[in-house]
């Protein structure tokens, strides 16, 4: 924990820029490549014990796989990139920051999921007005069956917007540094939940087992629910539109 809280500590306050551009990037193809055909061979080994089910049958051609593995790696510089203002604004006083205890770490963690849900959807409807989804979103709706390696398979502006999620947060709130770490593992084990083709059991049940196959529908069909891991926004959307 000493050694991490020390890495952290120097990449937050004395780090070059170009090193730090370098680590997130390499994080994320981590995350990518190496967790993603981890949490595939996962869910396969579920499938094989009948505890999980593919969702839409169907081979993927390899050019798609192509698309959306080519527009991924440029997303993930782009998340690379846009880490940068993060850290100045912390660096510069703009950002204020919370010992890096276990519960600060978990908060932070839990409270930029919960942030991320709100912004996704936000950004998500908006990404679905004629103009964006024209010019912007129909990146990601190539993927008109999602695989695990279209979770980052997007346009550059959609990028750009979706990877605002930790800026945005530590605008208004405090933020454990090991939080801004540990966040994009939970974020990608989401999306690769809501784009790998699988879902725990057959699709019935609570709500947090029908997100899978919520996100995959919206693939297939172009429209939908827009929040990600939860509809309670699309809800709540619906509701005040009737009043």
């Amino acid at each position: 924990m000493g050694t991490m809280k020390n890495t952290i500590d120097y990449i937050i306050n004395e780090a070059p820029y170009g090193l730090i551009f370098v680590g997130v990037t390499f994080q994320f193809l981590f995350m990518y490549f190496v967790l993603g055909l981890l949490f595939l061979k996962f869910f396969k080994l579920l499938e094989s014990k009948g505890k999980a089910s593919k969702i839409h049958h169907g081979i993927i051609s390899k050019k798609q796989r192509n698309f959306e593995i080519k527009h991924s790696i440029v997303s993930i510089f782009i998340f690379g990139l846009t880490a940068l203002p993060l850290i100045y604004m912390i660096r510069n006083g703009q950002v204020t920051t919370l010992a890096n205890t276990t519960l600060n770490v978990i908060g932070g963690v839990i409270f930029l999921t919960i942030w991320n849900e709100l912004h996704f959807f936000i950004v998500h409807r908006a990404l679905h007005t004629p103009w964006f989804m024209k010019r912007v979103h129909y990146v990601h709706h190539r993927s008109k069956t999602p695989t695990i390696e279209s979770v980052y398979s997007f346009h550059w502006v959609e990028a750009t917007l979706l990877s605002a999620v930790p800026l945005t947060f530590t605008l208004f709130f405090p933020i454990a540094p090991m939080a801004l770490l540990y966040y994009p593992i939970a974020s990608i084990l989401i999306n690769f939940a809501g784009h790998c083709n699988y879902r725990i059991g057959d699709g019935t049940g609570p709500n947090w087992k029908l997100f899978v196959t919520r996100h995959n529908n919206h693939h297939v069909k172009g429209r939908g629910t827009f929040g990600f891991a939860t509809n309670i926004f699309d809800k709540l959307l619906t509701k005040i539109s009737k009043q």
